[in-house]
């Protein structure tokens, strides 16, 4: 496999699936391209990553890899969950979606959440592969740390005490849900 399309428009992903895949492979991006993202119908990330695999490949005779991830709050009913983006756009931003997170949990004990990504991995002849990863930790109390991006300065990965905000890129990288879920895909996807 020399190249590959990365299914999204977020700049923050299309980097760390660059990060992941061989850097024998080349890269291409939707923005690149031309195509526009797809609407999110899906119910659950599953179904989100393999609807964006199979939209982007209409367009392309290559290999496909798409994402969806967000971050699950127990408290808060496990959202933002699948609509994770859909609330920074709704907000305003992303720091405006956290700053309302926290306002909401200001006085709750349990800060326990999970941040899940699922990838989706399409052959250009159009047989799917589709992978779950998940890390659990702990809402920070405030925004810490200005790297990463989407909500990394309010989750602390478990058993750690600084958030994917604070972190250097490589630590993050090799440790979160799209790396696990990344080793996943990798194992039923050789070429990867």
């Amino acid at each position: 496999m020399k190249k590959i399309l990365i299914g999204t428009h977020n700049k923050g992903k299309f980097k760390e699936i660059s990060y992941l895949l061989s850097k024998n492979i080349k890269k291409v991006s939707p923005i690149k391209l031309k195509i526009k993202s797809p609407k999110e119908t899906g119910k659950t990330f599953s179904m989100n990553a393999t609807l964006k695999a199979k939209y982007f490949s209409r367009f392309t005779k290559l290999p496909v890899i798409s994402d969806d991830s967000g971050l699950c709050i127990k408290v808060l009913g496990k959202k933002p969950g699948i609509y994770s983006a859909r609330w920074a756009k709704k907000y305003g931003s992303f720091s405006n979606a956290m700053k309302f997170i926290l306002k909401k949990m200001k006085k709750e004990k349990n800060r326990s959440a999970t941040f899940v990504c699922s990838l989706s991995f399409k052959y250009p002849e159009g047989k799917i592969v589709t992978v779950i990863g998940k890390i659990k930790g702990v809402i920070s109390y405030k925004m810490c740390g200005n790297r990463g991006f989407g909500y990394d300065p309010i989750f602390i990965p478990y058993p750690g005490s600084i958030t994917f905000g604070q972190m250097s890129k490589f630590k993050k990288i090799n440790i979160d849900h799209r790396y696990i879920a990344f080793r996943k895909l990798k194992k039923k996807i050789k070429i990867l």
